[in-house]
């Protein structure tokens, strides 16, 4: 994994360091009307959005490792972005010489169409040939020149918006504890296996699904019919199961420091894709919903809006293009959220009931830390206690997952998921669901979101860590499911919710009327 130390890559040049200013420079020439115009279009992204800062500086010189980096994450059309750089970044010096060697012609010009009634007798070659020259030639030429420049100026342009397009499109580097490869660590368990001998079990499991119908807890049918397949009716006692852990996950988060806020569903389509979240995934799936727009707010370059897939990307914008202080790091939020997911059911048997649904609510937590290694990783752990204090107080049977390289987002270099025991998922992977994500980004959304801070003096940027404190609807499908009595025909409920819930089951006989 890269670093820490990498230098800071601002986009105005401010803070560069000196042997990366002339590589920027025609950045700046974005200013001009005309080119912004062209460059924005190409890169889809709005000019007020915020100024990505990509270290293209440090994949240069690394182009093997971060082609290595793509292959192993299964990212393999970029795995050829690095050395595409470099070539066109020697496309972009070549560029810079002829504009050099032409921008030098021209100030002789100048000086010699300025000047030209004077002399000084000591000329060098060059102006003497250029003494010889009529005014007109000179208007010529330098008009000639002119236009060279302005072509090679959009040239440039092109190849430093083509460089940093490949560059965003790079996923993070992969920290040192992520396993290579597409099979997961996993690190530790969470309670007891209700069922560890299922031969010598005589327990009957049901569905979350038939033990919701029985309870009428969930309406699929109706919602089929209102929405479509992937969404759901809470109903009842399965409405106040949402809102008691919701509340539960809260309290805990926030007992352990986090500050809760609550974050808007849409946010623009730049601020998505600058935190790892594209229109469609690797295997060419659809993840988010767009609102459409008219064709006269396209036409005005008004922003895309997007339905957020998690409170982690309207979170990660609250700060961008935003100056942080030293001493707020660690920064913590928890936030409550509606979540979209436009991929629901795309992958087919493991998504019945309530498993993956279009749109649900989560917890969800998001810190910025201090840009190094120790500072993210003690915040990254604390994510994972507490989902393993929420999990275990829910009496849940989980594994906690060093995830594998393949299985990382663009965003993250380090991911742990937890997954729970579902007994209708027994024939599929042994009964195990994901439930909980935690990852860090290091510096991957703060570069692309503007978010810095000034840290021993230097601006830099800090780094994100996020993690689910709760996803509801899987949640709250673990404990239908584990919780089932069948003899008594109810769901014996988690003693943390009880005082939540009122009561400490929930079935036919005890639905409050």
């Amino acid at each position: 994994m890269r670093p820490p130390q990498t230098p800071f890559v601002c986009m105005r040049c401010r803070f560069r360091p000196a042997q990366t200013r002339l590589f920027h420079a025609s950045l700046q020439r974005r200013s001009n009307p005309n080119l912004t115009k062209a460059a924005e279009t190409a890169s889809n992204r709005p000019t007020t959005a915020p100024r990505p800062s990509i270290d293209i500086k440090h994949i240069r010189q690394n182009p093997t490792l971060y082609e290595q980096n793509c292959i192993e994450r299964n990212y393999k059309g970029q795995s050829t972005y690095p050395a595409q750089i470099n070539i066109l970044h020697q496309q972009w010096q070549e560029q810079q010489r002829d504009a050099r060697h032409l921008r030098e012609r021209s100030n002789l010009l100048r000086k010699q169409i300025a000047n030209s009634a004077s002399t000084t007798g000591d000329e060098d070659p060059a102006t003497e040939r250029l003494r010889s020259m009529s005014k007109e030639e000179l208007l010529a030429e330098a008009k000639q020149l002119k236009e060279k420049l302005s072509t090679i100026e959009q040239t440039e342009d092109r190849l430093t918006s083509e460089i940093e397009e490949k560059a965003l499109a790079i996923p993070n580097l992969t920290s040192d504890s992520t396993p290579r490869g597409d099979e997961a660590l996993v690190l530790s368990y969470i309670n007891d296996h209700p069922e560890p001998v299922p031969s010598e079990s005589d327990r009957v499991w049901r569905s979350h699904v038939h033990i919701g119908s029985e309870l009428g807890l969930l309406d699929f049918a109706g919602a089929a019919t209102a929405t479509g397949w992937g969404w759901y009716y809470l109903l009842d006692d399965g409405a106040r199961l949402e809102q008691a852990l919701i509340q539960f996950a809260l309290a805990v988060a926030t007992r352990h420091g986090w500050r809760q806020v609550t974050p808007p569903s849409m946010v623009y389509g730049h601020i998505a894709a600058a935190c790892g979240f594209q229109p469609r995934d690797q295997h060419g799936e659809t993840q988010i919903y767009n609102l459409s727009q008219s064709a006269a707010d396209r036409d005005r370059g008004k922003p895309e809006l997007v339905l957020a897939g998690t409170a982690e990307i309207p979170l990660a914008g609250m700060k961008a293009d935003t100056l942080l202080e030293e001493s707020e790091l660690p920064l913590k939020r928890v936030g409550i959220s509606r979540c979209y997911r436009a991929e629901a059911g795309a992958r087919g048997v493991d998504t019945k009931g309530l498993y993956r649904v279009h749109e649900f609510n989560k917890v969800e937590m998001f810190a910025w830390t201090e840009p190094n290694q120790s500072s993210t990783t003690e915040i990254f752990d604390e994510i994972v206690d507490i989902q393993t204090e929420i999990l275990e107080m829910l009496g849940l049977h989980c594994r906690i997952l060093e995830m594998p390289s393949t299985d990382l987002g663009a965003s993250a270099a380090r991911k742990c998921d937890i997954e729970a025991f579902f007994p209708s998922r027994r024939q599929k992977n042994e009964g195990w669901g994901e439930v909980t994500s935690a990852s860090i980004c290091t510096d991957y959304q703060t570069r692309r979101l503007a978010t810095r801070v000034k840290s021993d003096g230097k601006m830099t940027f800090p780094w994100t860590v996020n993690g689910t404190a709760l996803a509801v609807p899987r949640v709250l499908a673990a404990i239908l499911e584990n919780g089932w009595d069948e003899n008594e025909m109810h769901v014996k409920l988690p003693e943390c919710l009880w005082e939540l819930m009122g009561t400490e089951v929930i079935g036919m006989k005890h639905r409050i009327k």
